[in-house]
Formats: structure tokens, sequence, C-alpha cells
């Protein structure tokens, strides 16, 4: 791929990943007498995408020596993604629950995850020179710095030694307004792009972390791409970034999206073709399913517009699926990036 070297298709992810309780069946927080167990989150989420393609996917994170941290783990390993690198210690699991939307009810995240063991963690929990001497490709997104000040100082560690040893970064700013405000995201973000080659964010995402905003009217559903070649050159000029990505999504409601995205190389513009995602079964860990995608066309395809298709592709797959893990194939993802959107049975 142009703009990349990669030593070796070694992907390392570091964040939290979370015990999620989800109520069933598009029930509400007050009506439910249950919870589905699920366990997420945002770069546990890209580790298992990448796994799921075939790629030596490694996460790196903290979890209580207890059987919640081991189940969490557990999750992880069920998909090949290796554990070996997640510290053990520290008191609790970060739990979040989800209550899923429909139609004109917008879906709900509330979060439990103060005091949890990666946001405790120090760089001494890991050994960063033996995860990054022969990783080929370092992802982190700014929830893992947003967690707490001990986090990002473990993510500033981190991204010092993917750098010494010609690691590729990639980014997901993914800000969140429950986690910190947008002029911490800002001192806190802005220093570490100089780690990152590729920088991956929607409108929102630029502007509340990085101060740059689109000419393009998201909000009343105009994702038109010319709106963000000018932030994408500005982005990429001031930060040296060889890739600026956006995901483009329009919401019409809860269940009902329209999806597509935009990349930039330096040098030219490529926009995916769109999807119109009708219904959605669970839109949690999109945004993750994309950078997973992402990650894997711009490590095997020829081209950035090959990349983007199957990341888009990837995501929209996602949107049908339970859960925060994106459980598709190459197979499956290259079929719907083809064209093939019928959903016919595969006998």
């Amino acid at each position: 791929m142009k703009n990349l070297k990669f030593n070796s298709n070694k992907v390392v992810t570091m964040g939290e990943i979370m015990l999620r309780l989800s109520t069933p069946a598009n029930t509400r927080f007050v009506q439910a007498n249950q919870f589905d167990i699920i366990f997420g989150g945002g770069e546990a989420n890209v580790a298992v995408s990448c796994a799921n393609y075939g790629l030596e996917a490694a996460f790196v994170s903290k979890l209580p020596d207890n059987p919640i941290g081991q189940a969490a783990l557990n999750s992880l390993r069920r998909y090949g993604v290796d554990t070996k690198y997640i510290a053990r210690g520290g008191d609790r699991v970060g739990i979040y629950y989800s209550e899923t939307g429909a139609s004109m009810r917008p879906s709900v995240v509330v979060y439990d995850r103060a005091h949890s063991a990666i946001a405790e963690a120090t760089p001494s929990d890991f050994d960063f020179d033996a995860i990054f001497k022969d990783a080929g490709w370092f992802h982190w997104s700014g929830i893992t710095p947003a967690i707490s000040d001990a986090s990002a100082l473990c993510l500033e560690q981190a991204l010092i030694a993917a750098k010494k040893y010609g690691v590729v970064v990639s980014v997901d700013l993914n800000f969140r307004k429950k986690l910190w405000t947008s002029e911490k995201a800002i001192s806190v973000m802005k220093p570490l792009m100089k780690y990152v080659d590729v920088c991956i964010g929607n409108e929102e995402d630029a502007e509340l972390c990085l101060g740059f905003k689109p000419e393009a009217d998201v909000e009343g559903g105009n994702t038109d791409a010319s709106g963000y070649h000018t932030i994408f050159k500005q982005m990429a000029k001031e930060f040296g970034f060889k890739y600026v990505v956006s995901t483009l999504r329009e919401s019409f409601s809860a269940t009902h999206n329209g999806w597509k995205a935009l990349i930039f190389d330096g040098e030219e513009f490529y926009e995916s073709k769109r999807y119109e995602i009708n219904p959605i079964i669970d839109r949690v860990g999109g945004g993750d399913s994309f950078s997973g995608g992402l990650i894997y066309g711009l490590m095997t395809k020829k081209t950035q517009g090959e990349a983007l298709e199957f990341a888009v592709a990837a995501s929209a797959l996602k949107h049908t699926i339970n859960g925060d893990y994106n459980l598709v194939s190459v197979k499956e993802v290259e079929s719907l990036a083809g064209g093939n959107a019928n959903g016919r049975v595969q006998r």
C-alpha cells in the first residue's frame, strides 16, 4: 500500500474491554428484568475484526485477576486474539449499560467504568519493547486517553515504543463527551498526533478532538464528501498524516442509516459507495468494525479505494450483528463490497 510499510501482519490494539449489559428485545432500562451479557470495547472490537480476517491480532489492556476479568479475556481468545500482553490486577472490569433504540428513539449508553483496572494501570504493567518489536500496526482510539490520566500516560509510552520499532500507527479519534470535555481532549490528543500515520474520525470527532470543522451539514443530512476535502488537506499538512479517513453517516432514525466513507492519501480523494442500512440490529461497534476493516484493507489491498470499500462493507455488515464484535469473514465482506447485497440464503 502506498505510503505505508509494514514490518509484519501483527496488529496490536490497546484500550479497555468492558462488560456490556444490554436490555433484551429493545426494552427500556426501566422495563428490563434481566440483561444480556456481552464483552466489548473500542480497541478490543478492532482486534477481533483483525483476527477474523486472518491477521495476527494482539490486545493490550489490564484486567482484574478474578472470574469476571477472566471471562473478558476468554471472550477475546474465543475469536483468536492474542491476550498474553493483558496485565492482571486492579479491582474491577468497567461496565456499560446499553439500551437499544428503535425508529425515532435513540439508543442510550450509561457508563459505570470509574476505577477500572486499565484506568489505574501504569507503564510498568506493560513490556512495550516486547509488545512492539515484531508488530506491524498499532491502533488506538481517543477513548483510551479519556479513561484517566494514568491511561493516557500508558498510551503515550506505547506510542513512543511503536515509533521506536517503525510500527504503523492509526487512531480513531472517537470523542466521548461522557468521558471528557473537548478542551481536555484537544489538549491531550493534539500532542499525540505526531505519532499517527492514519487518522480516522467523523466530522464531530475532528472538531472536538483536534479543533477542525468540515464544511458539511451532517446533522441536516448533507454528507457531500466535498465538504471534507479542505479539512483533510489541512489535517494532513498540520500533523503529517499519511491517510485521513472519515465515515459519513446519515442518521434517519435509530434503525435506519445511510453509510459511506472518504479517504485521502495526501494526493487523491476516494469516496466509497453508499449503503442503506435498514434495519440496524446493533449499531454499537460500527465505527470499530470500520477501523478493523480499514486496517486489513490498507495492509492487504493494492489501492486506497479497495481498502476503503472493504472497510465500509465490513462496517455495514456489523450493523446487522448483535454485540460489539464484528463476526464476519473476508469472504463475506468482499461479497458485499462486490455488490452482493440481496441477503439470499447461502446454501
